[in-house]
Order: structure tokens, then sequence, then C-alpha cells
């Protein structure tokens, strides 16, 4: 048996061995990584460039990429087979066919127009099919003329409103306007006539002591009244359509639907749970930055935010930035809209809210989402105001006809200053000049940028939708007139006229045309319009 001495010897010679074998294998390993790590970009760079170089064979035809984006289409519409919502879309502009390749003249369309562009076509009325579900309605009492209904209507049709009930009068219910309205798919025309005020004097909220406080008063107070009256009466009109939702709304008023998976008011209620009766938009209330706007959808793109979308320690903190001297942080409501669930016992409570007189609605209030008002957003708004009322503009008496502090002293300026003093005024309260304050708010969040409206609508026009509505509306209208004077005379007669009526008909078309763009004043709007301000930067 060895001694302990041959036993050190043995194992100080057995040492070096172990620790080169050792050495080897870490050498080893170390270079199999590099080597690995080497060959791994080079492998994904030589992928890259083989799916490069196959091109259209490897990859999937940009003409189908519309596929994508079908969950923006409602199912079961017609929108599924070759039309979709704006800016979903891929342009024929853009999208060659199949064979085929682009050419530099492709591009030349792309600086054709400052603004965004939809391929419509020149008829699209967005006629939903009946299975639409949600099925929404929208209900209005409006005095307004086309060139404000037509942008608010086919905006709130984009995003998913299938129904209207307009309770028309003055402007909108002569019959230039009317025809055109009640050719449109989805819109309900009533007229306040005699026998309408009957039926409306026999209902129940007529009684009711919430409404009879605001009786006999004259501007809001009874524009209020009427909108009472009307929403009761949409309520058994949407549940006799079989609406799911109900919404009241003004002409000057969008629905902006923020917060969902699209930008749809039809999938923000899909995505409501079954238990809620009512869903509130907080409103934003637009800020003019010019004092000569006169397309507010076009045009505005700035909104002051609602308070309850706000940090209280940042609405209080900037309240007097906000204000701007004005009686309160809105210069007219801040309540909001809301959208209720058809349901038995519905009832109007105001033009703003819904209630039931079997229970307490169960609601939720919105947390992105909201109701965009443009409110006295074009200078011409302080004398329209002004015009409707009879008010004495006396401090006492503006309390008979208007309920918010900032409409008397709106009325009072429009009713006694000079054109040049209401300017000034207007500038002074309305018009957002000062860039500073106007950046400071940005930033702060109590300002926001909006364009989506914008972007639909401006789509919209340059399309022709608005343009082709009033053609189609005042072409058929000639062609019954046309059909009752052929009926009313004798075949014989009729038959020597018969290669007239075409050439006149062509004629009457391209009046109608021309009628439409004035209605509109599309020349002056696609000619003259200013594009609304886009954002600065915080360094500015």
């Amino acid at each position: 048996m060895p001694n302990y001495y041959q036993q050190q010897q043995h194992h100080h010679r057995s040492t070096p061995l172990l620790s080169s074998s050792t050495s080897s294998s870490s050498s080893s390993f170390t270079s199999k990584l590099l080597l690995l790590l080497t060959l791994l970009p080079l492998s994904l760079a030589l992928l890259a460039f083989v799916l490069q170089w196959k091109g259209d064979s490897g990859l999937t035809d940009p003409a189908n990429a519309a596929s994508s984006t079908s969950r923006w289409a409602p199912h079961g519409s017609h929108l599924q087979n070759h039309e979709v919502f704006p800016g979903m879309e891929i342009s024929s502009s853009s999208v060659s066919p199949k064979g085929q390749h682009f050419s530099q003249s492709d591009c030349l369309s792309l600086g054709r127009s400052g603004s965004p562009s939809f391929p419509y076509y020149r008829d699209w009325k967005l006629d939903f099919e009946i299975n639409l579900k949600p099925k929404i309605c929208v209900t209005t009492s409006t005095s307004a003329g086309l060139d404000q209904i037509l942008p608010w209507m086919f905006y709130h049709k984009v995003i998913g409103v299938t129904t209207f009930f307009l309770f028309v009068e003055g402007k909108a219910a002569s019959p230039d306007v009317s025809k055109v309205l009640e050719s449109i798919p989805g819109v309900k025309v009533i007229y306040r006539t005699k026998e309408l005020e009957e039926q409306q004097a026999k209902s129940r909220i007529w009684n009711e002591t919430w409404l009879s406080s605001f009786f006999y008063k004259p501007c809001n107070y009874e524009l209020f009244v009427k909108q009472s009256l009307n929403m009761e009466m949409a309520i058994v009109m949407a549940r006799d359509a079989g609406m799911d939702w109900i919404l009241h709304l003004d002409t000057d008023e969008l629905i902006h639907p923020a917060g969902g998976r699209e930008y749809s008011l039809r999938q923000l209620l899909l995505d409501v749970p079954g238990n809620v009766d009512m869903v509130i938009f907080p409103n934003y209330e637009s800020s003019v930055e010019r004092d000569d706007i006169k397309d507010p959808f076009s045009e505005v793109s700035m909104f002051k935010k609602n308070y309850d979308h706000l940090p209280k320690d940042t609405y209080f903190g900037m309240y007097k930035e906000s204000t701007r001297g004005n009686p309160n942080y809105f210069l007219t409501y801040g309540n909001g809209k809301s959208v209720a669930r058809i349901q038995d016992h519905l009832r109007p409570n105001g033009a703003h809210r819904w209630h039931n007189y079997m229970k307490t609605p169960n609601e939720i209030k919105l947390e992105e989402a909201a109701v965009l008002h443009y409110t006295y957003a074009k200078f011409s708004d302080l004398t329209s105001r002004r015009d409707r009322c009879g008010c004495k503009p006396t401090k006492e008496d503006v309390k008979r006809c208007f309920m918010l502090e900032f409409d008397r002293s709106a009325f009072i300026i429009a009713s006694t200053a000079t054109e040049e003093e209401m300017l000034n005024w207007y500038r002074e309260h309305i018009v957002w000049g000062d860039k500073d304050i106007k950046m400071k708010l940005l930033r702060k969040g109590i300002l926001t940028r909006i364009y989506s409206p914008m972007a639909i609508i401006q789509g919209l026009r340059e399309s022709g939708v608005f343009s082709s509505v009033i053609a189609s509306a005042q072409t058929t209208l000639s062609k019954k007139k046309f059909l009752a004077s052929i009926d009313s005379s004798n075949s014989s007669r009729a038959a020597a006229s018969q290669s007239l009526p075409s050439r006149k008909a062509d004629n009457r078309s391209i009046e109608h045309q021309a009628t439409a763009r004035r209605v509109l004043n599309i020349e002056a709007i696609e000619s003259h319009h200013e594009a609304a301000v886009p954002p600065l930067s915080r360094l500015e």
C-alpha cells in the first residue's frame, strides 16, 4: 500500500491534468456559443432577404388587406360587400390590380387635396340592414337647414345610428329641406302641426309638475318643453320600430365614441352590460380659435374637457384660466347627455336625461367617450339666438327667456351693441386667442384636440354624399311631378312628347346638383376652407 508521501505526490501530478481538461471543455463551449450568435443574425438576415425577394408571391396581396377592417363594417350591412367606414378602406389610387404595377402618376392623386379623401359612392345613404345590433335611434327637435342637419346626420350614421326621429319646424320644416330629409333611409320627419300639439297636450308628462313649471315662458324654456314632449313621443316610435337604445341630441352636438375597440357608438353600446339602463356621455365644449368660422364641424378641433374627465386638483387649480371671466366653467350646459335602453315605463327627464316610472335607472358614466357641443362656434350664433327670441334686452326680462347666465349676457350684447362691439365681445369671451393660456391648458389636459369627427365629415363632403342626397331628392320629386302630368294628359299627347322628358330630366338633374351645391355652400367651402389648427408641440 502506498504511503502518505506517495499519495500526496500522485495528487499533485493529477491536478494539472484535471484543470487542463476543464479549461478545454469551457473553451469549446464558448466557441460554440460565439458561433451560434454569429450564425443566428446571418440566418435572420438571409430569411428577410428571401421574403423580400419573393415579393407578392409570398405575402398577402394588399388588395385583400381590406378584409382586415371588415370588423368596422356592421355584420349584415351592405358595407361588407364593397364599402367600409371612413379611413378604413384601401384607396383605389394606392392599390393596383393583380398583375399590374404602380406608376409614378399613381402618386399624383395624393397631392390633390389637403383634406382626407374617402372613395364613397355619391349615392351612399348608409341604409343599414334591419338585423344590425344594437339598433340605435337619435331624436332631435330642430329648425336648422340642410347645411347643418346633413353632416350631423351622416356622421352619426357612420358611427352606427340606424334611425332618426326629426321633429322639425322653421327652416327644417320647409318643403325644400323636409323633402330631402324624408328621402333618406331611416329618417322619420315629424312636423309641428296643430294635431301634434293637441296630441302632446294629452300626454302623461304634460300634466306632471316637473314639466309644468317651465310652461308659458319663451325661448329656452319653450324649447325645453317641446324637447321633452317630443322625446316622450320618440320613445313610443322607437319601441314600435324595434330600437334598443335612444339618444336625444341637438344638431350642434356630435357623439365622440372614444375608448371603445372601434370608433363606433354601436360597438360602445354593444359592450354595455345588460343590467345597465342608461349611459352618460359627459359633454366637451367647443373652444374656437378664430372669429370667422363658417362650418364648425369641419373647422373646430379644440374642446374643453368636462370636469368628470379631469382630476379635481387640475379642475380647481386652473379654474380661473379656464373660465376667462365668464360666469361658469362652460359657456352653456355641463351635465352631458344620456343614452337610454328602450324598456317599459321609460320617460324623459328633461332634454339631457331619461328616467323610469317604476324604478331608479341603473346608469354608468363613460370615462373617455363624450358628446361634443359646438356652442357659439360661429359669430353669427349671437344674432341667430337673438332673432329667435322676443325678450327685452334687460337683466330682468332675459331671465324669462334663458336659463343660463351666459346666454342672457350674449342676448343683451347682441341686442344692444354695434357690430364692432359684438365682435370684440365675441373675441374676448369666446375665441381662444391667447396662445400662452391655450398651450398651458392643453398641457394640463383641460383643453384637448379631437380630429375624428372632422375627418369623417370632410370625407363625406368630399365624396359628394350631401350634394348627391339633395340632387337625388329633387330629381325624384321632379319625376313624380312629371309622371303626374303625364297621367293627367291623354295618351296621344303623352306619346307625342315622349322624346322630350329625357332631355328635360337631364337638365333638371344638372340644375338640382347646382342647387345642392348652393344649399350646402360646397364651392365656397372647398375654395376658402381653412382647416383646423393642427396639434402644436410642447416646445412652442
